[in-house]
């Protein structure tokens, strides 16, 4: 687990391959109208430039555009908490944008580190890299945005090349949490068990209707796969392999892979809802839930909780955590475990490696490939402090 990758390891990238004409053009247009680029803009994308938000967004879609861009390398908490405020001072930036994992980071070490910084030039707040939870996002729009900034939630896939659903700033009414409605020319479908499109309100697969220019072509070597991954389940539909809710006003809600799904004695949870309710009690800075074998509900839910400064984890806490989701959710989503995390692990780009914390929860040391985990010394604390578990 602490060996270090070496560059000739045998790992197996992801091999999705896009074409040149396609995939610029896609970048280009989205980064111009999703953060309404103009050309006294300074864009900051923190993403890791290795990942495909760095591609498309750190790299491809400013260059197209002729962009002044601000490249970064290290992390948003040193030399202090407030190092994304000062750089964002320092070069006058007006378009900002970064994942739900970073902003609850932030989050914990309170509003101080971002109001003792002016921030007077941002304009246009951007999200990536997952579903933001409504009060990550309150805080994104109050205190870094200073209620003045849109935000612009972005869906998308290393497979699409770009944003695939998104508002766009000034333009579409805002709702916390929301990726809102398609860009130009992609056509969201979303799909029941048997694949049938569901029209209104409704919650199912997210599919889509028609290409466009950014999709991914095949993957490379192996265009099986590209077939059976993608258009084997529901033909003549692209595949997210995310499930989605559509509100009475036609926005789309993102509740996260469907592979992230919880049935607890029959029912199913959604891990993004579950994890939403525990984010809101005001000692949680940020939260992973997982399943577990349960030997009457066949699983429950084991709950990893980040807590903010200032608060210590405690069997009343637990307690009250459960109680919120009680009320939040229903008896049915209560938590048969809590474990205090002060970190989790993420890979360098930021996402929450779930299958990592699977393993913990079950006590299976064998993770597999772990050479993407940012700081591998939190899976060994995570493992010497999970909870006790029946099974």
């Amino acid at each position: 687990m602490d060996t270090k990758p070496q560059p000739e390891d045998p790992f197996s990238p992801q091999g999705v391959v896009h074409t040149i004409g396609g995939y610029m053009l896609y970048v280009a247009t989205t980064f111009k109208y999703v953060f309404d680029f103009h050309p006294e803009d300074v864009f900051w994308c923190t993403a890791d430039i290795g990942w495909i938000t760095g591609h498309s967004y750190v790299t491809y879609g400013p260059l197209a555009n002729g962009a002044t861009s601000v490249l970064f390398e290290g992390i948003p908490t040193y030399p202090d908490e407030s190092r994304l405020w000062s750089i964002v001072d320092k070069y006058k930036v007006t378009k900002f944008y970064t994942a739900p994992t970073a902003i609850r980071m932030l989050m914990k070490f309170g509003d101080e580190p971002v109001t003792k910084h002016s921030r007077a030039s941002l304009q246009v707040l951007g999200t990536v890299g997952e579903p933001i939870n409504p009060e990550a996002w309150l805080w994104y729009h109050r205190v870094v945005g200073s209620q003045h900034c849109p935000i612009v939630d972005t869906f998308w896939q290393t497979e699409t090349g770009g944003h695939m659903l998104t508002p766009l700033p000034g333009a579409t009414p805002m709702k916390p949490g929301s990726a809102s409605f398609p860009f130009f020319g992609v056509a969201p479908a979303i799909l029941n068990e048997s694949g049938e499109e569901l029209e209104g309100e409704a919650e199912g697969y997210l599919v889509f209707k028609q290409p466009w220019p950014g999709i991914m072509r095949t993957i490379y070597g192996n265009h099986t796969r590209f077939e059976t991954t993608y258009f084997k389940k529901f033909p003549g539909y692209y595949v997210t392999g995310d499930g989605c809710r559509r509100d009475q006003d036609g926005y789309y809600w993102i509740t996260g892979r469907i592979d992230d799904m919880l049935n607890v004695s029959g029912h199913l949870l959604s891990t993004a809802e579950v994890e939403s309710a525990l984010v809101e009690h005001e000692a949680v800075a940020e939260a992973a839930v997982v399943g577990h074998p349960h030997p009457v509900k066949g699983e429950c839910l084991y709950c990893f909780v980040t807590l903010c400064d200032g608060h210590t984890f405690s069997s009343t806490l637990t307690e009250e955590l459960k109680k919120q989701i009680r009320e939040k959710i229903g008896p049915i989503a209560t938590p048969d475990y809590i474990q205090n995390a002060p970190g989790l692990p993420k890979t360098r780009s930021g996402k929450i490696m779930r299958r990592v914390l699977r393993k913990i929860a079950q006590n299976d040391h064998d993770l597999g490939d772990t050479s993407t985990v940012a700081d591998p010394s939190v899976i060994n604390h995570l493992f010497s402090h999970r909870c006790l578990t029946t099974q």
